[in-house]
């Protein structure tokens, strides 16, 4: 299944599907957990055993992986679930080749045998590598533990509450306007322990939360619907971030929409989506042309991410991801020119794993590496890429940029997208500001459909709320609206960005890539930003 198919919320309930299940237990049981002593008792048990099979290195992660969604329909509950899937897996390298194995048998025979199978896979790896593995070096860190810095913890909160919060919400849309509501709450808890030969010992308590949701808008004379999605973001935080504060909320250009940064109103978000998806019912057909577009956090963080976090994955620049996910046109020859316009002067595009709050965030990636930030874009030249240890060397690089990631512990990790976003202005603008210096152009306010080509080069964008800039004012909804460009172009034409006091992340709960397909986590921040003459279609016209 593909991200769009997440974005695209007439499906929002087959998000459920791509949940890491494992066996269904009740909510009492997400509270345990396992001791770390016990967890490095048996993570030296995978560690002797692979080194005793013949392996020159291995790392084991120990993962107990918790999910608790809930799904609703109008007034109605129509799905709960807890799930928890537990396990190991062995990563080695034996004669220059990697060797994986996982287990849910942890006992120290299964471990061991799990380590043991994993050499020996190793071993038949090598006799068709062409060249050995190559890791940059990491220092072991010994005994060390991170957590999510949350503020309230989901699994204590009682499933009645979140349910009648999600019914709360449904109810305020449709009082004001929708015919129907749909919402989620998704909620993961990973604790992951990670141990290596290299000496490290890594305790890790990983949440995240999301709480999406569509209102519909029905025209019964003509059977004309319009939806308009939530404007939350998913978020690496507690359920603190579903408790609304005041402070928290912020009014988008011309007062259209609240929009939101710390924590999220449900309730009062569905009932201005209510109200959006019905005025969209009879909001004006937008008229095909170039336009100067003004595109909010909440929508272009999307962008960032097919057009910029994705087409610098070093794997998929190597060419490692052709079969499933494509290539990318920012190629390594490119790269070495250290000259390649990606875009603009202004347009500083850089890689995160340390923003509390985000999605990426953690303290060590499946490496082992401890987290960072680095630059991709600078000042609108295209300088650096994503790399794990075995890749590193490719670009010169001396260590990794701890972006490895699994999606479970019977999952071997890989490259993956660490959060990747768009500096903010460093000239003071707030996007009411910008409005006044737009003559003709058009205000967009949240995702929605998109299309990119293999290369991540040409593609079109939607979003969910559209309106008109005239003159330097805001005026009428549109509706029908796309943009199309391609990525050198869109980012060439970025002609401002509003200041730190607008940044803010939006991002993806489920981002797939690799085969066997994982899914990943994401965050995207910026501030609203300024693309000048971008081509805008109407996507309710028809050829004939």
């Amino acid at each position: 299944m593909e991200r769009r198919t997440f974005l695209n919320f007439s499906s929002m309930a087959l998000g459920s599907m791509l949940v890491p299940f494992g066996r269904a237990i009740a909510a009492e049981e997400l509270l345990s957990t396992m001791p770390v002593a016990a967890k490095k008792a048996l993570a030296d048990v995978a560690l002797n055993a692979a080194t005793k099979a013949g392996a020159s290195y291995c790392d084991v992660r120990i993962g107990r992986y918790l999910n608790q969604f809930i799904v609703t329909r109008d007034l109605n509950v129509e799905n709960v679930a807890n799930t928890e899937s537990a396990g190991v897996g062995v990563r080695v390298i034996c004669n220059g080749a990697y060797g994986f194995a996982a287990t849910s048998d942890m006992s120290s025979d299964g471990i061991a045998n799990a380590a043991r199978q994993a050499v020996a896979i190793a071993k038949a790896n090598a006799k068709l590598q062409s060249e050995p593995v190559r890791l940059a070096p990491v220092k072991g860190v010994g005994d060390v533990s991170w957590a999510t810095p949350i503020k309230k913890d989901w699994r204590a909160v009682p499933i009645k509450e979140k349910a009648d919060l999600l019914i709360a919400a449904n109810k305020a849309g449709m009082d004001n306007g929708a015919n129907f509501m749909q919402s989620m709450l998704f909620q993961v808890n990973q604790q992951k322990y990670f141990a290596s030969t290299d000496g490290s010992y890594i305790d890790q308590d990983v949440h995240r939360l999301w709480a999406p949701f569509q209102a519909t808008a029905v025209d019964k004379a003509t059977g004309k619907f319009r939806s308009r999605s939530g404007l939350s973001s998913p978020v690496g935080k507690g359920y603190e971030y579903l408790d609304a504060r005041p402070e928290h909320k912020i009014k988008a250009a011309g007062g259209v929409a609240t929009l939101y940064t710390e924590s999220y109103d449900i309730i009062e978000d569905a009932k201005a989506a209510g109200r959006d998806a019905k005025r969209k019912l009879t909001a004006k057909s937008v008229v095909p042309g170039k336009y100067d577009l003004m595109l909010s956090p909440e929508h272009l963080w999307l962008t960032i991410h097919e057009n910029v976090g994705h087409p610098t994955e070093l794997d998929r620049v190597l060419g490692y991801e052709a079969n499933y996910a494509g290539t990318s046109f920012a190629t390594l020859d490119k790269w070495q020119t250290k000259s390649f316009k990606y875009g603009a002067p202004i347009v500083n595009l850089y890689a995160d794993k340390t923003r509390p709050g985000s999605l990426g965030c953690v303290g060590y990636d499946d490496e082992g590496v401890k987290t960072k930030q680095w630059d991709i874009i600078k000042d609108g030249i295209l300088v650096n890429y994503q790399a794990t240890r075995d890749q590193a060397h490719i670009i010169g690089e001396a260590e990794s940029h701890g972006c490895s990631y699994a999606d479970s512990w019977n999952s071997v990790q890989f490259q993956r997208m660490p959060n990747v976003s768009l500096a903010a202005g460093k000239k003071k603008l707030t996007p009411d500001e910008m409005v006044k210096g737009i003559k003709k152009g058009i205000y967009i306010v949240g995702d929605g459909s998109f299309s990119i080509d293999q290369q991540r080069y040409n593609f079109q964008f939607g979003g969910q709320l559209f309106y008109e800039i005239k003159d330097g004012k805001i005026g009428q909804m549109l509706e029908d609206v796309a943009y199309q460009a391609n990525t050198q172009e869109f980012w060439s034409a970025c002609s401002a960005i509003c200041d730190e006091r607008d940044w803010r992340m939006g991002g993806s709960f489920f981002d797939g890539k690799g085969q066997p397909p994982q899914i990943s986590i994401v965050s995207h921040g910026s501030s609203t930003t300024r693309f000048n003459g971008i081509n805008v279609i109407n996507t309710a016209r028809k050829i004939g």
